[in-house]
C-alpha cells in the first residue's frame, strides 16, 4: 500500500513538474515586445545623451548620470527576448539575428562593453570624456542596427 502511495505520489509530482514547464514557456509575441520595449527605453534614455555629445541638447551632468544608470540596466534586458521561436514573429529584426549568433553575440558584448564603459566616466569623467563615451555607445548601436534591424522609415 505505501508503495502504491509513494508511487502515485512521485508520479502526481514529475507530472506537475512537467506542467510547470509548459506554464512557464514564455509566447514568442510576448518576447518580442519585450525585446522592442526595453529598446525603445534605451533610446529614450540614450536619446538625450546623444543630443549632447552632438552640441544639439546642453550638457548636463546629472542627466548623463541618471540615463546612463538607466541604460546601464536596461543594455542587459532585450536579448533573451531573441529567442529561436520568436523568428517568424512579426518585427524589424533580420533573418541574420539567427543566421549569425556569434555576430550577434559579438555585437551585444561591444554595446555593453560601452555601456560600461560610459557607466565609469558618468561618475565623475569630464564633459568631453563623458561625451566621448556617449558617442561610441551610440556607434555600437548604429553597428547592430545596421546589420541586424531592418531599415526604418
Amino acid at each position: 500500500m505505501n508503495k502504491r502511495l509513494m508511487l502515485a505520489g512521485f508520479a502526481l509530482a514529475l507530472g506537475a513538474g512537467y506542467s510547470l514547464t509548459a506554464f512557464s514557456q514564455v509566447k514568442p509575441e510576448v518576447l518580442v515586445k519585450q525585446r522592442q520595449a526595453a529598446m525603445t527605453l534605451q533610446g529614450k534614455y540614450f536619446g538625450p545623451m546623444a543630443g549632447m555629445a552632438q552640441g544639439k541638447v546642453p550638457y548636463n551632468a546629472d542627466t548623463v548620470a541618471f540615463n546612463t544608470a538607466m541604460l546601464d540596466a536596461l543594455s542587459r534586458m532585450p536579448w533573451d527576448g531573441f529567442a529561436e521561436s520568436t523568428k517568424g514573429e512579426k518585427s524589424a529584426a533580420l533573418p541574420a539575428v539567427w543566421s549569425e549568433p556569434a555576430k550577434v553575440k559579438q555585437a551585444i558584448d561591444n554595446f555593453q562593453s560601452a555601456v560600461q564603459a560610459l557607466v565609469k566616466v558618468s561618475r565623475g569623467g569630464d564633459e568631453a570624456s563623458q561625451k566621448a563615451a556617449i558617442a561610441a555607445v551610440g556607434k555600437t548601436c548604429g553597428g547592430c542596427h545596421q546589420d541586424f534591424r531592418q531599415k526604418q522609415n
